[in-house]
């Protein structure tokens, strides 16, 4: 068992004290308005560092740096993707959202389809984040246990514990601004978990570069058209795009943020900052891989210290590539000083809970929202105290049930593989109805229904038959619900409509 140092204890335990000091300051004069939209009063700042700390966060933590070290560095075109996605979500889906006045991203669909779509959508959406929660907080509590000595499902529950607990209390106001803490704590620890991995190296940058490339080929870019490719460059330009496309443009994790928002610039600039963070940390999450490297070559001893025979770094990652997410939590439990390891714990605690808070909370949201409002009208208290009650309870067991989900995802792979493999079939066809309702004007209830089921259906065949490149099941469940969903509609056309993309831009909404 690892004893953690007294100065490692006293970081984490401020920072738990701060958090759950948030949930209690914006609890008072909770509303149902306040606990989902924040009164629609939240500023840019906080609307894209909370979206940047919710959608990226435990996972990148890890699968980054694991990523860069194991395979290569090809993971980076994400930036080419996220680049390209962020303009269409500042000038397509928040503008949309805004014009519409509407509490979830999934009640456009029933004002362009009917409420079947919308309870599709909005179902798609709720196994999506369920999945997502469970592994990102999978992810980050694996090296929290590591670096602290402390069973897994411990860290799962017990931070799930907290931040379900803040959620419950503070709404959307103490999310986001936890969100924004998150950030700052993350982004810290990432140039100081750099800079000590790279003093341990003794070679400096142009050292560690030179190790990391030398005999090895395709580590930037690979272009083979291949499904197997492990990063191939095709499938992280093509998948991320789109996974980007529908985590940002109508995932209600990131809709609700930009709900937020006083104003619909104030939601476009949020997004912008959201690209900009993320060109400033996917790289300083590249170079502590690529510093790894460096380092276990010239030490692999420490990295698989119970072989027999003395092998090289390239040959202990072939024989087992899952090593290579452990790298980073074994560095920081060997060689981490006391107190900066609690930083680095503390930023990884945040990085879950941000996770687990962001994901109960919009889910709850699309619950309350598109189901039991919508479909079972009856159901909703009378009195506004009853409903506060009763979405808190909402959020405690959609919290229960993904914690309990998130200490059952280990055997599904590394954690870039868990992170795709349980979101891409539901993502990837949530994209496709919101494309086809926005820009065709043909496309009928009854099509996108077919086409999205049957493509989440395929999907999962797939993901669990085939060896493929996880992103790929990106492309191919976004691609066969876009096809089926337009075709089968050519058989039985929609009425004209008033909510394409092109007519709710006619509408005028004060900014």
């Amino acid at each position: 068992m690892i004893r953690m140092h007294p100065l490692d204890l006293l970081v984490i335990a401020i920072y738990l004290i701060v958090i759950l000091s948030l949930g209690f300051v914006f609890g008072r004069n909770q509303s149902r308005s306040e606990f989902f939209v924040a009164s629609r009063s939240m500023n840019w700042l906080t609307v894209g560092l909370s979206v940047m700390a919710t959608l990226f966060s435990s996972n990148s933590f890890v699968f980054y740096p694991a990523a860069a070290m194991g395979d290569s560095l090809r993971i980076g075109l994400s930036l080419v993707a996220f680049a390209l996605m962020t303009p269409i979500v500042m000038f397509v889906f928040v503008p949309v959202y805004a014009r519409l006045k509407v509490e979830t991203a999934y009640e456009y669909l029933e004002l362009r389809f009917q409420v079947s779509v919308r309870a599709l959508a909005a179902g798609l959406f709720v196994l999506l984040r369920i999945g997502w929660m469970a592994s990102a907080t999978y992810a980050a509590s694996l090296v929290v246990s590591e670096v602290a000595g402390v069973p897994q499902t411990v860290v799962i529950v017990g931070l799930g514990v907290i931040a379900i607990g803040y959620t419950m209390v503070g709404g959307l106001r103490a999310v986001m601004w936890t969100d924004v803490i998150q950030f700052f704590v993350f982004a810290l620890t990432i140039l100081a978990t750099f800079g000590l991995i790279l003093s341990k190296t003794d070679t400096g940058i142009g050292g560690v570069l030179s190790t990391y490339f030398d005999g090895r080929s395709g580590m930037v870019v690979d272009f083979e058209l291949s499904l197997t490719l492990q990063y191939g460059s095709w499938a992280i330009l093509i998948g991320v795009f789109l996974e980007g496309l529908s985590a940002f443009g109508v995932d209600q994790v990131a809709v609700q943020r930009y709900l937020s928002a006083k104003s619909i610039r104030t939601s476009q600039v949020g997004a912008m900052l959201n690209l900009i963070g993320m060109w400033v940390v996917v790289p300083a999450l590249l170079m502590i891989g690529v510093a790894l490297y460096s380092y276990y070559s010239q030490h692999p001893d420490e990295l698989a210290p119970a072989r027999q025979i003395v092998q090289t770094l390239p040959e202990i990652i072939a024989d087992n590539p899952k090593i290579a997410d452990h790298a980073m939590p074994n560095f920081v439990r060997v060689h981490f000083p006391a107190g900066m390891a609690g930083l680095f714990l503390a930023a990884l605690m945040a990085a879950i809970m941000s996770s687990i808070d962001s994901g109960v909370h919009s889910v709850t949201t699309v619950l309350v929202v598109d189901f039991r409002d919508r479909l079972f009208p009856d159901l909703r208290p009378d009195s506004a105290r009853g409903e506060l009650r009763m979405i808190r309870v909402m959020v405690l067991l959609i919290g229960v049930l993904s914690i309990g989900l998130a200490c059952m995802v280990g055997p599904m792979g590394n954690v870039f593989d868990i992170g795709k493999k349980l979101t891409a079939a539901f993502g990837g066809p949530l994209l496709a109805i919101f494309v086809l309702a926005l820009f065709t004007k043909r496309t009928s209830a009854i099509g996108v229904l077919v086409g999205a089921v049957s493509a989440t259906a395929v999907t999962l065949v797939l993901m669990y038959t085939q060896t493929w490149f996880s992103v790929w099941y990106w492309p191919i469940g976004f691609g066969m619900s876009l096809t089926l969903g337009y075709v089968i509609s050519l058989m039985r056309p929609s009425p004209a409509t008033e909510f394409t993309f092109n007519r709710i831009m006619q509408k005028v909404v004060p900014d």
